[in-house]
């Protein structure tokens, strides 16, 4: 890490090497709706986006809406998802929000971070995941990948997501959020593994990644 370079200055670096490699990069998550898109986002935890896409498919024709979806029994629902990881409380967790969309919304998801967090099985992160890419309103959803990225290049302590969620909302600009935040996990994902990470090949920690982080991760095995 450069001893001259301030956290702002590497942070718009950072957003610049980003805009290059993924200028516009893709929503993850098959959807067609605002709705299957936070069924999505609910079955991702703990699952890799690869495998909500296999099985969304299939529960989205059978309950293509909240409406259809809060027919369907728990039991039901878990045929659909049980290779996802915490199925069965996933699948509950999706009866359950449904008939709350259903009795306190009209069926419809609510553009509003506090009745998506209200709604079963949904946290701040999915909250802001689909406000971001459902409404399009400025959010920073932090998953594993951007939590760990932005303690690696000495944007945040990294002492918890709340944490670096406000760092990086004060490093960059409000009209960049939506797509960094996408950018950092596709970068996370190609460039910057959580095990075996190659800081010397790596377009970002190479230079922004400060002499003792390095050194830990060395030790712990995490980089070389």
């Amino acid at each position: 890490m450069s001893p001259m370079m301030t956290r702002t200055e590497r942070a718009r670096r950072i957003a610049d090497i980003l805009g290059t490699l993924f200028p516009a990069p893709d929503i993850p998550l098959e959807h067609a709706d605002a709705f299957q898109l936070l069924v999505a986002v609910v079955l991702s935890a703990q699952t890799t986006d690869a495998r909500v896409n296999l099985v969304t498919p299939a529960l989205f024709a059978r309950a293509p809406d909240a409406a259809a979806m809060a027919k369907l029994t728990p039991a039901q629902i878990l045929s659909f998802i049980r290779t996802c990881g915490l199925a069965p409380t996933k699948a509950k967790n999706l009866r359950a929000l449904s008939q709350q969309l259903v009795t306190k919304h009209g069926g419809q998801v609510p553009a509003d971070f506090d009745a998506l967090e209200a709604l079963p099985g949904v946290g701040h992160k999915s909250a802001s995941v689909v406000m971001v890419q459902a409404f399009g309103v400025p959010a920073f959803p932090v998953d594993t990948h951007i939590h760990r990225l932005a303690a690696r290049w000495g944007l945040s302590s990294g002492k918890n997501v709340e944490t670096t969620e406000a760092d990086l909302k004060r490093l960059f600009p409000r009209d960049r959020w939506n797509v960094l935040h996408l950018q950092i996990i596709y970068f996370g994902r190609m460039y910057c593994p959580a095990r075996g990470h190659v800081i010397a090949t790596c377009p970002i920690c190479s230079w922004a990644m400060s002499r003792a982080r390095a050194a830990a991760e060395k030790q712990t095995g995490t980089s070389r």
